[in-house]
């Protein structure tokens, strides 16, 4: 017979590892990795409401995309244009950030796969006498070691030629030049953390769930058990 266990610790796991599948997944296909160096506004780059030049635009560049500014040519109007500069994998700037691509999509398909079994937890605990909750917190280990790996990599691939069109002269291995760190950067360090955070809490996730008080509740009879 099922039974449905809900507990706070189970229920914020669960959470946290959807968020966390969902953070790396969105960092990964942004191109907001990298903000380039600014770019003079021209006199075309006038704003409409006020009548003076626009902010010095800045282009991002991420693993396989970027974000840049493009002019019309019969319209005195600059539109932001964002997509994948690389249309194969041998086409990523870097070797650097294709080993990137490699790591963070297998740590990020692992981490989807744990977010769609924990789900189901809250009906089925174990698996050939194995928790689901060690066995999930097990990959979330795995997946956190091949982000990291893709993450210290990244940085290696600085001194390509792309980012230095991008940072300036100045950019090499580790050394940002001219460009300054994007959001999706810093989603995925974020990620990486509540990676291993989530890894250590499904232990609690599984505490919980094979209590006393869950096991006292299921001795009654009920189904449905929600304890706090």
């Amino acid at each position: 017979m099922c039974h449905v266990i809900v507990t706070c610790r189970s229920m914020l796991w669960t959470l946290l590892s959807i968020v966390v599948a969902f953070a790396e997944l969105i960092a990964f296909m942004s191109a907001d990795w990298l903000i380039g160096k600014a770019k003079p506004s021209s006199s075309e780059d006038v704003d409409d409401r006020t009548g003076g030049s626009q902010e010095p635009y800045r282009p991002t560049l991420g693993i396989y995309g970027r974000c840049t500014r493009i002019s019309h040519m019969q319209l005195s109007r600059r539109d932001t244009l964002c997509g994948p500069y690389a249309e194969s994998f041998n086409e990523i700037a870097s070797g650097f950030w294709q080993a990137t691509a490699i790591f963070l999509p297998m740590g990020i398909l692992i981490l989807c796969a744990v977010a769609f079994v924990s789900v189901f937890t809250m009906c089925v605990q174990s698996v050939m006498k194995k928790s689901i909750f060690n066995v999930c917190g097990l990959l979330q280990g795995i997946a956190g070691l091949f982000l990291i790996l893709g993450l210290i990599l990244y940085p290696a691939g600085w001194g390509c030629q792309k980012a230095i069109s991008y940072c300036g002269p100045y950019a090499s291995a580790y050394k940002l030049g001219d460009c300054s760190l994007g959001w999706a950067f810093y989603t995925a360090i974020g990620g990486t953390i509540l990676t291993f955070i989530c890894a250590v809490f499904s232990a609690q996730a599984e505490i919980a769930t094979s209590s006393d008080k869950v096991q006292e509740e299921i001795e009654e009879g009920k189904n449905l058990i929600c304890l706090l």
